[in-house]
């Protein structure tokens, strides 16, 4: 079969629970149904990292944030990792990207032949957390809580900036493609910050909903003394108390939410549209997922940056009719298995780098398979680092300051009982906690993350100073190639750009006489 083209669509802190596709009946998203109905729906896919760098770092190269020092929204990303970019430039394919990747460090492509927009958020080291001084609030970047106190109508913000030229770019990107006369396959990454707080939406979409119809969340605020310990770290890095949060502000910010996700489920809608349009779409693999999910209340808590499932599960959705069945996957899937699969459907030919993940495609063929996720966090509110082993219907978290969890999904999908200390879980728990150490030397990996906090701090200061020369990725637009110009001809600028193309009408017999051009 020929080799396809792949459209990944990421939304940002898009967290599963809040989607019909997995069960919430409050939210429209009837693009994401589609799109579910003629594919595949992963119903248990995580991020390997709750926050946006690490996650993204991740699931572009496969491997776990640790072995490529991802630790928070600061780390650098190496220009020697390959990503999925890279391999399926190598194999053949042009690839571009629209919109939010977080990287950060110089290079802004990483793979990638295309950028059609800049980053929404910066490129230096400048959020670079420091555990060695983990009560210090910077609160010039970390998050609070404005986001849910000021959660409303917006018809312009920072975000719907971003986001708006983001779709218009993709889009245009994808009449391009449908243009070239060549059969190159392409790799399209379309990336939205939507619907990451703060939970600002326009009215046309606010107004989708029915505000006194907003669910509060299922588990409500557990107080500060029975919080675990890491969740008391979030609560206070985030000053959750520098404000009282009442019920109508929680319904508030979900509801700007819930309308954020309607927001990127049209444009999912349109890229759908567009495909059939210029008759892409039966050429295409469409992928849609999230770099990680948002607590948005549960537990008292919002965002992420911990491994309860609001803040882990993510959306995986697959749809290419003509080459896959739809069908539900049960299995533990993340998404370090993207990488190897498109992989798999670009028939690369280059020696894959050591991956933590797997490809999908026998799942995604009716294969069955249990499946494990493991995750990653060392970003700000961690003292040390954090793992998490999520096998069968068990989730466990360990970190060497805390006490361990556990806890049984299937009899506790809520993550309200802590197994850690049940004596009938002993033996597990003990089997578990031997397979972190043998997994993950956490010495070690604390040693270089607070080696790489002190050297972006050093180097954060230096750059400040003086001439700032920016990392931050700058579109280039060649004008004198755009339109039309005088040193081109308007006939054929008009038929290049035309789709579908316009048939050639028959000549008169006696027409005008051409002046050529001098």
């Amino acid at each position: 079969m020929q080799r396809p083209n792949i459209l990944l669509v990421m939304a940002d802190q898009l967290a599963a629970p809040a989607l019909p596709v997995y069960g919430h009946a409050g939210v429209l998203a009837p693009h994401m149904l589609r799109l579910a109905e003629g594919g595949v729906v992963f119903e248990s896919a995580y991020c390997n990292s709750p926050l946006c760098a690490p996650s993204r770092f991740s699931m572009m190269s496969g491997r776990l944030p640790s072995r490529i020092g991802a630790y928070d929204n600061a780390s650098n990303f190496g220009s020697d990792i390959p990503t999925m970019a890279h391999y399926l430039r190598a194999a053949g394919y042009h690839t571009c990207v629209s919109g939010k990747m977080h990287y950060v460090g110089p290079d802004q492509l990483h793979g990638f032949e295309e950028r059609l927009t800049t980053d929404i958020y910066p490129a230096d080291f400048g959020w670079t957390p420091n555990w060695d001084n983990p009560d210090f609030r910077v609160d010039w970047w970390y998050h609070n809580m404005l986001s849910v106190k000021q959660a409303g109508i917006a018809e312009t913000t920072n975000q719907l900036d971003f986001d708006d030229e983001v779709g218009f770019q993709a889009i245009r990107k994808l009449r391009e493609y449908a243009l070239r006369a060549d059969e190159k396959p392409w790799f399209l990454t379309v990336a939205f910050t939507h619907p990451h707080d703060p939970y600002a939406m326009r009215k046309s979409y606010w107004d989708r909903y029915d505000h006194d119809q907003i669910d509060l969340p299922k588990v409500a605020e557990i107080p500060y003394r029975d919080k675990d310990p890491h969740s008391r770290r979030l609560y206070d890095l985030s000053a959750m108390s520098e404000y009282e949060i009442t019920e109508a502000d929680v319904r508030n910010a979900r509801h700007g939410y819930y309308a954020a996700i309607s927001y990127v489920d049209d444009w999912l809608g349109r890229f759908a549209e567009t495909l059939e349009a210029v008759g892409m779409a039966d050429d295409t693999i469409i992928v849609f997922t999230a770099d990680h999910g948002d607590m948005l209340g549960e537990r008292g808590l919002w965002y992420k940056m911990c491994f309860f499932e609001w803040a882990l599960h993510v959306p995986l959705i697959v749809s290419s009719p003509s080459r896959f069945e739809p069908h539900r996957v049960s299995s533990l899937v993340s998404l370090l298995d993207l990488l190897p699969t498109f992989c798999d459907w670009g028939q690369t030919s280059l020696p894959l780098a050591p991956l933590d993940g797997n490809s999908l495609v026998p799942l995604l063929e009716g294969s069955s398979g249990q499946g494990e996720i493991v995750a990653e966090y060392m970003g700000e509110g961690a003292i040390a680092p954090m793992f998490m082993i999520r096998r069968g219907r068990y989730k466990y978290v360990t970190s060497p300051p805390d006490p361990p969890q556990l806890f049984d999904l299937e009899s506790d999908p809520d993550e309200l009982v802590n197994l850690a200390t049940d004596a009938d879980h002993t033996e597990l728990v003990a089997s578990l906690a031997d397979e972190a150490s043998r997994r993950w030397d956490t010495d070690r990996i604390h040693e270089q993350v607070l080696a790489s906090q002190s050297a972006r701090r050093v180097i954060t200061e230096a750059l400040m100073a003086g001439d700032h020369t920016a990392w931050d990725h700058q579109p280039f637009r060649d004008a004198s190639r755009q339109f039309m110009r005088n040193h081109l001809d308007l006939n054929e600028v008009e038929r290049s750009r035309r789709f579908p193309p316009a048939p050639n009408p028959p000549k008169a017999p006696t027409g005008n006489v051409v002046v050529p051009r001098p």
